[in-house]
């Protein structure tokens, strides 16, 4: 094992700051009874949005009233946790927004086809998000 991370739960109403424990992957030291049983402690489960967890160096991250716990990774598990934590790139943040321009910029089309394979104007709202009188209007046309 090689760095200590920081494992912490984050407090409610707090940004979500570090990286979720559920998204750098398995972690060998989850397994430990220490770290289970600070879990337990905490009445937390693993796969809970609140535990975060940050690479060594990164302790300013972590909220002060928040429960902490340093635990030990392996080398490639310290890159995951530094991949997970890493801040995304702009451009990175700008093709997720392109990708979410193509695929609402032919909702009406998918209303229409929605409501011609029967799906009622309220579910299709439900399903999609869409405001009812967007909806609404997508019928009229």
């Amino acid at each position: 094992m090689a760095d200590d991370a920081l494992l912490f739960v984050l407090p409610f109403d707090h940004p979500r700051l570090g990286a979720a424990l559920t998204a750098v992957g398995e972690l060998e030291c989850v397994e430990t009874p220490a770290v289970r049983g600070w879990l337990h402690a905490h009445g937390t489960p693993a796969f809970s949005e609140r535990v975060r967890i940050v690479p060594a160096g990164a302790e300013v991250l972590v909220p002060a009233d928040a429960e902490r716990l340093p635990v030990p990774l392996s080398e490639e598990e310290t890159v995951r946790v530094e991949q997970a934590c890493a801040p995304r790139s702009v451009t990175d943040m700008e093709t997720e927004l392109i990708g979410f321009r193509d695929t609402t910029q032919d909702w009406e089309a998918l209303v229409q086809r929605a409501l011609a394979a029967g799906i009622p104007a309220p579910r299709i709202v439900q399903l999609t998000g869409l405001d009812p009188q967007d909806v609404a209007q997508a019928l009229a046309d």
